[in-house]
């Protein structure tokens, strides 16, 4: 599409779209602080021009914003219009300063608590201030006055005007509800005009006599020249300051929303924070309210298709035509349903998604504090109040500890902090602690990432206090040795995240049997470590899991070998994976003939199950036999069990990509290779669906990598997933896993295997180039000793000798061990 017909199809709507929902906003933020009609006109004109032409958000609308009312209002009560005029010009030449030296980014540190927040009291005191004027009567000094004296202003008799109000605002509420109800597309008309223009259209034709927009009869003369105030220079540096850092901010949060709604260039912060300086400058001396980026306007403006900032431009150009050629329009539009129009956009500044989102992510204090203290105070006292309150709950939650006491037998306790642990948690641990029996067996264990010298102090005295009464104290850390270096007198570096390692993420029950003291079997002794090591750190996540339900990146089908761990291979945690596993990561063919037709392997005496088990064997359909059923079908139909994980995990998970993994030392590849498996077994059988036809079947690793790519084709017999992937919802990938090596290989049906690598990584070795892709290691290649010996170790496990597979086992986890620290 040419520049040009872009511009026509899609750029020139979505500006008379934004232009028609521009004018009333405009003029009903004028009205609201108390500053002349027109220069709320002035302040679009030039958003939409200037801040469109040189701001780095291109699809931004920008103009005169709620945001502001607030400030603007005291500001124009402080030093008149013709002194806030010159503070606004002011304020803009401190945003181009911020912009150049390239502060963008630095504005949104403050957090989105304050800033949701402070929006939300502004709004709360624009529709405390409106409805008074909506109901005829006059705004007082502050939003505490305007509520109080709220219930009198209803109790009094109310004419037109009111009635006019409560139209608009039902106008306003009932509008965007109707294209739900009718099923007829009304975004592009938006519900601020329908009101507007309707409501107007009634006051004329009734004879309505209401107080109505007033605008100079000449517009260009009309325009107030900036002056600069005749007040100590403190109090107009405050001003300036604290109109250049709010319209900052509302501006680049903002232009962050809008990159969200749509894929074209990003927003350039630093650009767009210079743009509106310089709409600010140029607004302030043509007598202007400031300017920030709108995101109703913005968001409308995407909404309506617009591609470039010439949608932003021309808005602004239409505004500046209808306010010089058809003013007269504007004064029959009553004041009461520009009223009405602000107490509605007040009060969506109060979003109920941003308080549930808040309380979920315990951050509605902050929220809470910031809003009541813009209502209640002024505007600044409620932010400093937000920010103070935002510091005080992540000094809270950084010197927060979880203490657990736990009696694990007659006079033996067990005793868990978790986290950070301060002197500021002093007081409660010293509670804690003492609480515990007299003379018991206490063992004290530590998973902290930080230990300063006053709770050390603590512990230790406790811990000598309480062995002085005849208790016995043991004390072990688990992530890091944060008390022994305490004892050694060398505390003082800062947190540390706790080693994986440490925390038992990585390793092999072996281990764990090794380490505990009680001999338990290799289960239990698993589960007792990770319920010590582990679970404190990812129990908050899973808790999220448990509440919200699994959203996994993909479905991972791969082979149930013990040696290979989905999880630990792609750095994947829980709820990422969508896992399928069974001997040999086959996906039998879907048989359009038996659609609807399959058995899914059920009996008598089972039913089946092509999941990993917690040995981390297959079972591929085992009953109460033992036996293995293999999904066979009376009509020899493929096992069904597969299709239906993957149709779950596409039609109902909405997966985006499906991967085939398979590794090296293959047992199943070795058996289809050497026809080891009988037919008429369960197992041979099994192998058979895999489909799979050899290119070379002297060169193992190519048979396994052939296997991956023939999985994959017979992924694609699948009607759910031939759709997803034509209508560009899934991808298809395959993957070959080096356990010698501990390296992922990309399986290419073309290319072959290449490894995968992370973006900007060098993707080769010496010796290999884009031309000639480094692929796995092949028997008749040179290789370490060890690779040489782990294939020996591999054949004589699926050989049936199993005297060294401890022994193998533990050089398994070692080498994936260090390949993960």
């Amino acid at each position: 599409m040419s520049d040009l017909t872009q511009l026509l199809r899609r750029d020139l709507p979505a500006s008379i779209v934004v232009f028609l929902i521009a004018i009333p906003l405009s003029l009903g933020i004028a009205a609201a602080s108390g500053a002349p009609l027109l220069a709320g006109l002035v302040a679009a004109v030039v958003g939409g021009i200037v801040a469109g032409a040189l701001g780095g958000a291109p699809l931004q609308v920008s103009g005169p914003a709620a945001g502001l009312t607030v400030i603007v209002a005291g500001t124009v009560a402080n030093f008149g219009f013709a002194g806030t005029a010159a503070i606004v010009a002011v304020a803009g030449l401190i945003q181009i300063i911020l912009g150049a030296s390239r502060m963008g980014r630095a504005a949104l540190a403050l957090s989105p608590a304050v800033v949701h927040g402070m929006l939300a009291g502004i709004g709360l005191v624009i529709a405390l201030s409106q409805i008074h004027v909506m109901l005829g009567g006059a705004p007082q000094s502050s939003a505490w006055q305007n509520l109080r004296e709220l219930p009198t202003q209803i109790a009094e008799h109310h004419g037109v005007a009111a009635m006019l109000g409560a139209f608009t605002v039902a106008i306003l509420i009932l509008w965007p509800r109707l294209e739900k109800i009718l099923h007829v597309k009304l975004s592009l008309l938006p519900a601020a005009l329908v009101a507007v223009v309707s409501m107007t259209a009634l006051a004329s034709v009734i004879g309505a006599d209401v107080e109505r927009v007033n605008l100079p009869d000449e517009p260009l003369a009309g325009l107030i020249r900036p002056a600069w105030p005749d007040a100590p220079l403190r109090e107009i540096l405050v001003a300036v300051v604290t109109i250049a850092l709010v319209a900052s901010v509302e501006s680049l949060l903002s232009a962050v929303a809008v990159d969200r709604m749509h894929d074209g260039p990003r927003a350039n912060l630093n650009r767009e924070l210079v743009g509106q300086g310089a709409a600010n400058t140029v607004s302030g001396l043509l007598g202007g309210l400031p300017v920030t980026g709108v995101i109703v306007r913005s968001s409308t403006n995407v909404a309506a298709g617009a591609r470039t900032r010439a949608s932003a431009i021309m808005h602004g150009v239409w505004i500046a035509a209808f306010v010089l050629f058809f003013a007269g329009l504007l004064e029959t539009i009553p004041m009461a349903v520009l009223a009405a129009v602000l107490i509605v956009v007040g009060l969506r500044l109060v979003s109920l998604a941003q308080i549930r989102t808040y309380a979920r992510h315990r951050e509605l204090p902050t929220y809470l504090v910031t809003l009541l203290g813009v209502v209640l105070t002024d505007l600044l006292t409620g932010v400093a109040l937000g920010m103070i309150t935002a510091a005080v709950m992540i000094l809270w939650r950084l010197t927060r500890c979880e203490i657990r006491r736990v009696q694990q037998g007659p006079g033996q306790w067990q005793v868990t902090i978790t986290g950070t642990l301060s002197f500021v948690e002093s007081a409660r641990l010293i509670r804690e602690l003492g609480a515990l029996p007299p003379a018991a067996e206490v063992e004290l264990e530590l998973h902290l990432d930080y230990l300063d010298h006053g709770a050390f102090e603590t512990v230790r005295d406790w811990r000598e206090g309480y062995e002085r009464t005849g208790g016995r104290v043991r004390i072990r850390e688990v992530h890091d040795s944060w008390f022994r270096q305490g004892t050694s007198g060398r505390l003082g570096s800062g947190k540390r995240t706790p080693g994986l390692t440490r925390a038992g993420l990585v390793g092999s029950w072996s281990r764990w049997q090794g380490m505990d003291h009680q001999r338990r079997d290799a289960m239990a002794a698993g589960i007792a470590e990770f319920e010590r090591a582990v679970a404190p750190l990812v129990r908050p996540h899973l808790a999220d899991l448990a509440r919200d339900g699994q959203r996994p990146e993909q479905l991972f089908i791969t082979c149930a070998d013990s040696r290979l761990v989905p999880n630990l291979i792609t750095a994947s945690g829980p709820g990422d994976l969508f896992c399928v596993r069974n001997v040999g990561n086959i996906v039998p063919p879907h048989d359009e003939k038996d659609t609807g037709q399959r058995d899914t392997g059920q009996t008598d005496t089972g039913q089946t199950d092509t999941g990993k088990t917690d040995t981390g064997k297959t079972d591929t359909g085992k009953t109460d036999t033992g036996k293995t059923d293999s999904g066979k079908t009376d009509a020899g139909g493929p096992d069904s069990s597969v299709g239906a994980a993957i149709e779950y995990a596409v039609d109902v998970l909405g997966v985006t990509t499906i991967t085939v993994c398979g590794h090296s030392g293959c047992g199943a590849v070795r058996a289809i290779m050497g026809n080891a498996a009988e037919k008429g077994t369960d197992l041979g059988d099994w192998l058979a669906l895999s489909g799979v036809r050899f290119s070379d079947s002297t060169d193992e690793q190519r048979c396994c990598t052939d296997n991956v790519t023939q999985q994959l084709a017979n992924l694609r017999t699948y009607p759910t997933v031939r759709a997803a992937e034509a209508a560009g919802r899934l991808r298809l990938t395959g993957m070959y896993f080096d356990l010698a090596e501990a390296r992922m290989y990309e399986v290419d049906p073309d290319l072959g295997a290449r490894p995968v690598t992370a973006p900007g990584e060098n993707t080769t070795q010496p010796g290999a180039n884009a031309e000639n892709p480094v692929k796995p290691r092949h028997p008749g290649d040179p290789e370490p000793t060890s690779t040489r010996d782990r294939d020996h170790d591999n054949r004589d496990h699926d050989n049936g000798e199993h005297d060294n597979r401890e022994h193998d086992n533990r050089e398994d986890d070692d080498r994936l061990t260090g390949a993960a620290a």
